[in-house]
């Protein structure tokens, strides 16, 4: 039983979400821009403290640590992150050690991707599984490994980075996630959802289509670290009824018979996961 509560920071490309969470529920939740267009380092950081300060509400007592999701690479023990993604004035900060000595709590980083798999590994459908990878179908492909029960434990929070893998002509990214019905089909995956809804044809066709990149992206995963689940979030698995026909008819030419026999697909249904996903960062490190 979770005895105090856990910020969850998700630090996106537009805003900044923090979360206190107990037990699994966000009980409170504040958002805000990152940065308005030529502010500096400084000013990030200070709309990040800000933020956090807002969701505390001077009840820093209640709170045990912070874990925080960070879209780009960064050092897991040190902290110190580079090259966020549409933070252009992030190319080398020292997040971990500016947050613990503003907050004086313990500070836990990691990536989005990772983030997600946390989530889902204390609070959603992996609560009970050791071996999993979570994936995420949106903007991009995202990974996280999680290995007896805990993140992948990498560098710099690099692995699982199934989407930048070769593929065809391009990347697995580029035919499982949103780029894949933009530069297919100028059009979006939620457009093309909305008319499969309606029984157009082609709609149809594309969603078939993309689950048989999908599955192919799988049997790379089965490959590379044999999970016994795998956990499949981001806004393109609303479509799910649209493509897991295709996926699975994709899947059955796998050649290790019992690894796909023994293989669970399933569809994350967890809310508020970006928070609780980063809550998910702190809770991996000291639970």
């Amino acid at each position: 039983m979770q005895a105090k509560a856990v910020l969850g920071v998700d630090l996106g490309g537009t805003n900044i979400r923090v979360g206190k969470v107990i037990n699994g529920t966000v009980v409170k939740e504040a958002t805000c821009l990152v940065f308005d267009k030529g502010r500096g380092e400084e000013d990030v950081m200070n709309n990040i403290i800000e933020i956090i300060e807002f969701v505390i509400d001077g009840q820093k007592d209640e709170v045990e640590g912070i874990g925080m999701g960070i879209p780009g690479l960064l050092d897991r023990e040190t902290g110190i992150v580079y090259d966020v993604t549409n933070i252009p004035a992030w190319n080398k900060v020292e997040l971990k050690k500016t947050l613990e000595n503003q907050f004086k709590l313990s500070v836990f980083l990691d990536n989005d991707a990772n983030c997600f798999a946390l989530g889902e590994r204390h609070f959603g459908k992996g609560q009970d599984v050791g071996n999993f990878v979570g994936l995420t179908l949106g903007t991009g492909l995202g990974a996280g490994i999680i290995n007896k029960g805990k993140i992948f434990s990498d560098k710099h929070c690099g692995s699982g980075e199934f989407g930048m893998i070769s593929y065809l002509d391009k990347t697995y990214e580029d035919y499982c996630s949103s780029k894949f019905f933009v530069n297919n089909y100028n059009t979006t995956g939620y457009e093309t959802y909305l008319k499969a809804k309606e029984g157009d044809e082609e709609a149809l066709k594309i969603f078939s289509e993309f689950g048989v990149h999908l599955a192919r992206v799988i049997k790379t995963i089965l490959f590379s670290v044999d999970p016994e689940l795998i956990i499949i979030g981001g806004s393109i698995a609303k479509a799910k009824d649209f493509f897991q026909d295709s996926l699975h008819n994709e899947m059955k030419d796998f050649p290790f018979c019992e690894v796909l026999k023994n293989l669970n697909i399933k569809y994350s249904d967890l809310k508020n996961s970006a928070v609780l996903g980063a809550a998910g960062i702190y809770l991996d490190r000291v639970v």
